[in-house]
């Protein structure tokens, strides 16, 4: 919390503190009797003495930055949001070994939003609120329903709201102090379309960086730090919300998400890596200049071909519902029947009668292109043909489900990225570097106090 804030606060408080102390001189005889009848109904000494100077009230600092206080209480409600990501399931002491982590990260938080306001940008509560609101509508709550939700959780609204304001403050830092300094020409874009034209065929990457920067003294407790995500996320924790916690790129605000890129756009360290990497697999860590990365290859195509999952679909989903405490045992009949009706049914035009007969509902689904459906449906209804359907799906507590093919529209040959798109990739990089470098002279230049 900012000194001035502090202070202001403090103006606030000292007129009821006075008030108080006023009324604490002038108590009654009535007050003193009632304080008397106290002491005696819970059998108080009259010498009280208190053992520690601990007050419930007062939030131990853990770390001062530039006069700016992170409390124990600030990291605590930070980890919750992590946990929260994670259903909870991290164990006791890698909790211990990411309080370090997020600790860092409030402290790089605070020089952000320190470094914004010495520029004169501020961030509104409007717009703090706004991305709050689109967060919110993320996990399909309200805001009021999220404020519940992360209390719940242990964490706090404040947290989130202080998250959100060092993204949008150091975004709009870097877009004033660095962006305009960036400069990319007109043949370095022609030679990324050359290159990519000579690549036309070759394999194309969707992939997702968490990046930790270290210096020689810590390079060992980074990667172990690495290591510890790591293994969170194989277990099943979410990629993008890690990403979003401890990635020190400036693609953190967006899950670490990089984009579509080739290997050969990567750094030396990360492309051979990146290439030989199976969708859905997360690697690393793996050195680079000024840190570590860990890799997440969340998908792959064809650079500038026709990618069969980019088909788009019209479906009929037929579904069917079990009361509640139906055993697997009792559904297998009419799930049979289910499956029986739906290799005789002929096409779409017959869903609505197959429907009514097993007493299932019917949703149309409209321009749902197969990339964005799970892997296990992708890869049947590349195979089906128009008025086939998949087998039976899903569960006796949520609803047994199919997916009938009415229509598919096969994408036509992949368009090129334009120019603009490919500017605007190299110049994200470079922005992307000089942050590090800003991070880091702010790390360095910073006085920072510990608990």
């Amino acid at each position: 919390m900012p000194i001035q804030t502090l202070a202001s606060k403090a103006r606030r408080v000292l007129p009821l503190t006075l008030a108080t102390a006023v009324l604490a001189l002038n108590a009654s005889p009535a007050s003193t009797q009632n304080v008397d009848q106290a002491m005696s109904t819970l059998d108080l000494p009259g010498d009280i003495q208190f053992l520690t100077k601990s007050d419930p009230h007062v939030r131990k600092a853990t770390a001062i930055v530039n006069g700016w206080i992170i409390t124990q209480t600030d990291v605590d409600q930070r980890l919750a949001l992590i946990m929260a990501a994670n259903g909870g399931q991290i164990p006791d002491e890698e909790k211990e070994k990411l309080r370090v982590q997020v600790l860092r990260n409030l402290i790089d938080e605070t020089l952000q939003i320190q470094e914004a306001a010495a520029n004169n940008i501020l961030v509104n509560k409007d717009e703090i609120a706004q991305n709050y609101a689109r967060v919110a509508a993320n996990f399909q709550q309200s805001p009021e329903q999220f404020d519940k939700f992360l209390r719940v959780k242990g964490s706090a609204p404040a947290s989130m709201h202080r998250q959100i304001e060092s993204e949008i403050a150091w975004s709009r830092l870097l877009r004033r102090k660095v962006q305009p300094f960036i400069n990319v020409s007109e043949d370095e874009v022609k030679a990324v379309i050359d290159r990519m034209n000579a690549a036309k065929g070759t394999d194309e990457l969707r992939v997702g960086e968490i990046y930790l920067s270290a210096s020689p003294e810590n390079a060992a407790q980074i990667e172990a730090n690495a290591r510890n995500i790591l293994e969170q996320i194989k277990q099943g924790a979410s990629f993008t919300a890690y990403a979003r916690q401890f990635s020190e790129a400036s693609t953190a605000s967006v899950g670490g998400d990089l984009g579509w890129v080739r290997p050969a756009q990567l750094p030396e360290e990360l492309a051979a890596i990146a290439a030989g990497m199976s969708v859905g697999q997360i690697a690393g860590p793996v050195r680079v200049a000024g840190g570590f990365s860990l890799l997440y290859l969340m998908d792959k195509r064809k650079v500038l071909t026709a990618d069969p999952r980019d088909a788009v679909l019209s479906l009929k989903q037929l579904t069917i519902a079990f009361p509640p405490g139906t055993t697997r045992e009792k559904a297998a009949p009419k799930v049979t029947a289910f499956a029986n009706a739906l290799t005789k049914t002929q096409g779409c035009g017959a869903a609505e009668e197959t429907a009514k007969a097993l007493g299932a509902t019917v949703i149309d689904n409209d321009n749902i292109r197969i990339r964005d459906l799970p892997a296990p449906l992708q890869n049947m209804l590349l195979t089906l043909q128009v008025g086939q359907s998949t087998p039976p799906f899903g569960s006796v507590t949520n609803g047994v489900r199919a997916l009938i093919l009415c229509g598919r529209d096969d994408p036509q040959e992949a368009s090129q990225p334009s120019f603009e798109q490919i500017m605007s990739q190299i110049e994200d990089d470079r922005v992307n570097k000089r942050a590090r470098t800003y991070l880091r002279d702010l790390r360095r230049d910073a006085i920072i106090d510990y608990n």
